[in-house]
């Protein structure tokens, strides 16, 4: 990797925190409606991830998906636009913090019922089987959504017909409140991958560099033609599973001890200690972000209301 390449992993990271830290401000002002699902603590993850990714390759995702939009290219403004119903929003203003996309950039959107969005991975995948495309689709998921019927129909499928997609479930301790040992027969999610004969892995998710290897080494396992892989990312995240969470299903001591792990923090530190970049280098990269969240606040609370009439348009796909 060039510096600009390991600079930019870090720039991605601070963005997506500071436009949460954000998106909780402007929750609490009663600004975003609905449910507010934050990324903080999560957010080597999708960097990571995404990063390995080549252009023709999908991404699908769950309901935490302001993280993984930034990361698919969508910009602060649209974001914290689309969080506040705005019509300058990624999904003009009517998708809000749950339901992001962009096709253009293949950013397949987030989805608010929890496994849902799996089978229509599989159909992405089966769409670039059936065109012989280049393209892997990228799903990710929740510990939580391995419990549920769509995911083992659609994980079944995709090694039935040798689909090319990356199944990631982001494993971070909790489905919802219920811890992972109270919900699942098994501890490590990768284990349920077994049972289709789908390859599988394991990384720590709170290092950006080990997600973007573990992805890249998958990718092209999977671009060879030899079907679906199945990877488990070991993450947690810092808050609750929405705003409105009040917490009392963990303790305080194991928040901090995840805290001390921050995946920004890990990051920071290895690049100063290997040379990649100064002290100064990251803090230009912190104030630079701090200046556009600050600014897409501004675009956001600016911007127009959908109009009435809009209701009806973007129902159906004109071809």
């Amino acid at each position: 990797m060039e510096k600009q390449e390991y600079m930019d992993l870090y720039y991605q990271m601070v963005l997506i925190r500071l436009v949460e830290e954000e998106a909780a401000v402007l929750y609490q002002q009663g600004k975003v409606g609905g449910f507010l699902h934050l990324y903080i603590g999560q957010e080597a993850v999708s960097t990571g991830l995404i990063s390995a990714r080549k252009p023709q390759d999908r991404v699908i995702t769950a309901y935490r998906d302001h993280g993984v939009a930034l990361n698919c290219g969508l910009t602060a403004n649209e974001v914290v636009a689309e969080l506040l119903g705005k019509a300058t929003g990624c999904s003009k203003g009517k998708g809000g913090s749950m339901h992001m996309a962009d096709v253009s950039k293949n950013f397949w959107g987030g989805h608010a019922i929890v496994g849902a969005h799996l089978p229509i991975a599989a159909g992405l995948a089966l769409g670039d089987l059936y065109k012989k495309n280049d393209g892997v689709t990228i799903c990710m998921f929740g510990d939580g959504a391995t419990n549920i019927g769509y995911f083992h129909e659609a994980v079944n499928l995709s090694k039935v017909w040798n689909l090319p997609v990356l199944w990631v479930v982001e494993n971070n301790q909790y489905g919802m409140g219920t811890a992972i040992e109270r919900a699942s027969a098994v501890s490590e999610m990768r284990q349920k991958a077994e049972g289709y004969g789908i390859p599988n892995g394991r990384v720590d998710g709170m290092d950006v560099l080990a997600v973007r290897k573990a992805s890249e080494e998958a990718l092209e396992f999977i671009r060879s033609g030899k079907g679906p892989y199945f990877l488990e990312v070991i993450t947690y995240r810092f808050r609750g599973h929405s705003m409105g969470d009040p917490e009392r299903y963990r303790k305080q001591e194991e928040v901090k001890k995840w805290q001390e792990n921050d995946p920004i923090g890990i990051y920071r530190n290895y690049l100063i200690s290997n040379g990649i970049a100064t002290d100064g280098e990251l803090d230009a990269v912190d104030a630079r972000v701090e200046v556009e969240t600050k600014a897409a606040v501004q675009f956001a609370e600016a911007s127009p209301d959908p109009a009435p009439e809009a209701l009806w348009e973007n129902i159906y796909v004109e071809n």
